[in-house]
């Protein structure tokens, strides 16, 4: 049945590929996003198909009151995104993140829809989950950094060796950045609301997502976009701490189709789900993959031997419940979508400031 949905943040990266996932499956779309320059830089949005754009900010009520006029659901994407600026512009993404989620959610209580679906994100989880040696559970692991230690990996209470496994859901959040917690209030917010004004919500812990379109300008988009940015430019890519920390990746369109069916399958109202790849790398294994996809292999990642404040060793995903609630299955695995990143990227124009954001960090005293 044909819908019509509001995307706010909906001229990002992931909301382009949502938009375009649902005017495939023939909906009407509606765009909110604010179109900031961090993101976009000077250029005009590219949107697919026929979207309703309304530029502005999430938390001017009367272009909510606008953008909720008449849709069926609403997929908030709308969040300014990035750990390490998060940690120093902390009021920019406060206002952004929570106080923008409560004025949409007020709007909301008096303009119900059927359906809310959030972005989330794993870094809510903090450090990710951890077995010991025999076999048990360690589920709220911290490491202590010292300046001037390479002991990178985090240790049991006993000093033992952890190993890290797939985080799932059931893990208790441990907020490790402003970031973080913003994302753990837009969440919590939108459930809690939602329950009280009969609104089926759903929160989407997004992993690190991945593919064309990223913003390759800006320093806090992603890491795989980061790397891009720097091989373009003839220079190493930047990776943090000894490179062997492990994250998920999973392809924008994977992400895309996720957001659509926790809209549209029933099962999905007022869960909080992981979405990912089920897989896990070491960075510095990303950005070697991808300066080979790039021809560039001399273009050996720099190790910095550092840890920015915020930061976390290993977490990757658990995506079972995703695979039983919303019948999600990745269809775009990096190895296999690698080369088409690359390729995007190759074909792109982008301004490498990962050093401006490295040397904020380092005046701020947030990096060990």
């Amino acid at each position: 049945m044909t819908a019509h949905y509001l995307v706010t943040g909906g001229a990002g990266f992931i909301g382009r590929h949502l938009c375009a996932e649902l005017l495939a499956q023939g909906h009407k779309v509606r765009v909110l996003d604010s179109l900031i320059d961090q993101v976009h830089g000077d250029a005009a949005p590219q949107l697919p198909g026929d979207v309703d754009l309304l530029r502005g900010d999430v938390r001017d009520i009367g272009l909510i009151d606008r953008a909720l006029s008449g849709v069926d659901g609403v997929f908030h994407l709308a969040a300014e995104v990035g750990v390490g600026q998060s940690m120093y512009e902390i009021a920019r993404y406060v206002g952004a993140n929570d106080l923008g989620t409560a004025v949409l959610l007020e709007r909301l209580a008096s303009t119900p829809v059927r359906r809310l679906v959030v972005a989330s994100s794993m870094s809510v989880y903090g450090e990710g989950l951890y077995v010991d040696d025999a076999g048990r559970r360690h589920d709220n692991v911290k490491r202590i950094m010292r300046e001037g230690s390479s002991q990178w990996d985090p240790v049991g209470p006993d000093g033992g060796t952890l190993h890290p496994v797939a985080t799932d859901e059931s893990k208790p959040v441990d907020l490790a950045s402003v970031y973080a917690v913003t994302k753990f209030v837009q969440e919590r917010n939108c459930l809690i609301v939602g329950r009280a004004y009969g609104i089926e919500a759903v929160a989407l812990r997004l992993f690190n997502v991945f593919g064309p379109g990223q913003a390759l300008s800006n320093p806090y988009t992603g890491v795989l976009a980061n790397f891009g940015a720097r091989l373009l430019h003839g220079q190493q890519p930047l990776v943090f701490e000894d490179g062997r920390q492990r994250r998920d990746f999973v392809h924008v369109r994977d992400v895309a189709r996720a957001f659509r069916l926790a809209m549209e399958v029933p099962a999905a109202a007022g869960e909080v789900i992981n979405i990912g790849s089920g897989r896990s790398y070491e960075i510095a294994q990303i950005a070697t993959m991808l300066a080979d996809a790039m021809d560039v292999p001399h273009l050996v990642p720099h190790l910095l031997g550092k840890a920015r404040a915020g930061d976390i060793r290993h977490n990757f995903a658990d995506i079972g419940r995703a695979r039983t609630l919303l019948g999600y299955e990745p269809r775009h695995p990096l190895e296999q979508t690698i080369d088409e990143a690359a390729a995007w990227i190759r074909g792109s124009q982008a301004t490498d400031r990962g050093e401006d954001a490295r040397r904020q960090l380092e005046a701020r005293g947030l990096m060990a």
